[in-house]
């Protein structure tokens, strides 16, 4: 290699190494210290035991004490060389983490009866029964018959008519128009709530769904109401939580976001293109 024989260069990577040397040698040796506390011990057996239902053996927490061990140093050495700088990968995993970390803090007390009856409260009308429908219905196949809409008409005047063969159940109980749209489509579900429900057992239509038309009869129509706090004291707890996990990261947020001056520097022209 002709640069080696060249004094200038042979001077510049002895020096190269030289410091090299010199940052390795000053290294605090605190570094290099791992102690592996009982407590650090603990959290890995629990979250183990947390997993498999069981505390580990002997040999399976000497398995998990290394791998620990492996992730912690290779987590050291990753961070000495830079490697989680300008990474979005971990910048976003930190962020989270962050988050998490003061969302649990948010919801560390229980909430009492009486936070849980005042959000209920303010929030009536998310918690309200929508009104559900009971029904029977005859099915005609856009795909098998030339004009379905037609028979399905026909058969409202021709009690021994027969219909399709139809994929999903012929009879549904209590169902809210968002269930039965989840089942049929939003045609059909819209036109459930237009039936008469004061002509019980007979059959009415044709109505449209997303596999052609029907003959529905309706069975039953309960009407929406708003439902005591004892029925959707589960639901409320949960919204009331998430509300206040909400609240406080966004609390968090602002309190960090004024410590801090941000400047956006403005683009120049051809900065995009």
């Amino acid at each position: 290699m002709r640069y080696l024989k060249d004094p200038l260069a042979i001077f510049l990577l002895f020096g190269l190494l030289v410091f090299a040397a010199q940052q390795w040698l000053s290294a605090d040796a605190g570094d290099y210290r791992i102690d592996v506390t009982v407590g650090q011990q603990n959290r890995i057996f629990d979250q183990w035991q947390a997993q498999m239902g069981r505390p580990p053996t002997p040999e399976e927490a000497a398995g998990l004490l290394d791998q620990w061990l492996r992730e912690e140093i290779l987590y050291r050495e990753a961070k000495r060389l830079g490697l989680d700088q300008d990474d979005t990968i971990i910048r976003r995993r930190l962020a989270q983490k962050l988050t998490f970390l003061n969302e649990d803090l948010a919801n560390a007390e229980e909430p009492t009866e009486a936070d849980l009856t005042a959000y209920f409260d303010a929030n009536a009308a998310d918690y309200r029964i929508p009104e559900r429908f009971s029904f029977e219905h005859r099915y005609f196949s856009s795909d098998r018959r030339a004009d379905a809409e037609a028979d399905a008409r026909a058969a409202l005047d021709d009690p021994g008519a027969v219909g399709d063969p139809f994929i999903l159940q012929k009879s549904y109980a209590e169902r809210s128009a968002r269930e039965v749209a989840d089942l049929f489509g939003t045609a059909f579900a819209q036109a459930l709530t237009t039936l008469d429900a004061d002509r019980p057992n007979e059959w009415q239509g044709p109505v449209p769904s997303a596999y052609g038309w029907h003959l529905v009869r309706l069975t039953g129509r309960v009407p929406a109401r708003d439902p005591l706090m004892a029925e959707v004291r589960d639901a409320v707890r949960r919204d009331y939580l998430q509300a206040r996990r909400q609240d406080a990261n966004e609390a968090f947020y602002e309190s960090l976001r004024d410590r801090y001056d941000v400047h956006v520097e403005a683009p120049t022209t051809g900065d995009r293109g």
